[in-house]
């Protein structure tokens, strides 16, 4: 399985063009050597930044050769090999996490940690949960329901109302994610305190992870192996992945039928149009209700 996409190495001089450009199109992302993200026309476009102080600009998208020729010529698409695994890395009991919902304009973002015996992989693959990214949303609808009856999970729903209320008081998307991976976790680590394989599906750096979770009075669920993609090498953020999926898509049935629409996934520009018709039926305060206002499509409404 590949993955197009287009990077290009700048100076410093156009690195800071570049963010002056896609300043109104900023997205809040403080992961490791990022200094700088936006969401434009439908692209993602990532500005990083090495311990040489060297610059890189990743884009990915539908677009994006053409926007990254914008600012290099010679830019083209690179064929990106995602490493596909033989078989899980590990097969003991084991606690795992994995989130939704956190690049959706209109959605909420969910987490969910589930507990796998090493004596139940056989039962997760006869459903098809080895391969979960593979599995469409109807197949998860079918299974996932089955899945919570057999396997212990916990599952943090944030919704966009909420989520706007802790970025004003000065979280970040890092933050507020780091804080559910370990509330979930330690759910599950209290049912199950002789676990010793514990796993996230890494979104940043572990030292940055850890600094994010500065509440004393909250215990810490560590010793925690981190890896992107991690659903793809560990059972238990396999099923955390198809739960996390499956609630996502309930929330989305709920708001739905709430304001009898089809509210669309992601951050696009048809979410855009989307928001825009919704903001003439119900007014920008019921959009604040269920939008991640500091993301750059607010504005763009606004």
């Amino acid at each position: 399985m590949a993955n197009k996409v287009v990077s290009i190495t700048v100076d410093v001089e156009k690195a800071t063009q570049m963010m002056d450009f896609y300043r109104s199109y900023q997205r809040v992302n403080d992961g490791e050597y990022i200094i700088f993200q936006a969401f434009y026309s439908g692209i993602t476009i990532t500005i990083y930044q090495d311990k040489k102080n060297k610059h890189k600009v990743v884009f990915m998208g539908e677009g994006a050769l053409i926007e990254a020729k914008n600012w290099d010529p010679n830019a083209e698409y690179k064929e990106k090999s995602v490493e596909q695994p033989k078989g899980w890395l590990c097969t003991d009991n084991q606690i795992g996490s994995d989130e939704v919902g956190v690049g959706d304009f209109l959605l909420p973002i969910i987490v969910v940690a589930a507990f796998v015996r090493g004596k139940d992989l056989k039962m997760l693959e006869e459903f098809g949960v080895k391969d979960s990214k593979k599995l469409t949303d109807e197949k998860i609808r079918e299974i996932a329901p089955l899945l919570v009856k057999k396997f212990f999970v916990s599952r943090l729903t944030l919704s966009n109302e909420k989520y706007n209320e802790l970025i004003a008081k000065g979280e970040n998307l890092n933050s507020i994610k780091a804080k559910m991976h370990n509330r979930a976790l330690l759910n599950m680590f209290k049912k199950f305190p002789d676990t010793r394989n514990i796993f996230v599906d890494q979104f940043v750096a572990e030292s940055k992870y850890f600094s994010y979770l500065n509440d004393p009075n909250e215990q810490k669920v560590i010793n925690i192996v981190f890896r992107t993609k991690g659903e793809s090498y560990y059972p238990c953020v396999a099923l955390a992945s198809v739960i996390a999926r499956y609630a996502f898509l309930l929330e989305k049935d709920e708001l739905d039928k709430k304001y009898k629409t089809n509210i669309p996934f992601g951050a696009s520009n048809k979410v855009n149009d989307f928001a825009k018709k919704f903001v003439d039926k119900h007014g920008v305060d019921e959009l604040k209700k269920i939008a991640k206002i500091n993301f750059a499509n607010f504005k763009e409404i606004e």
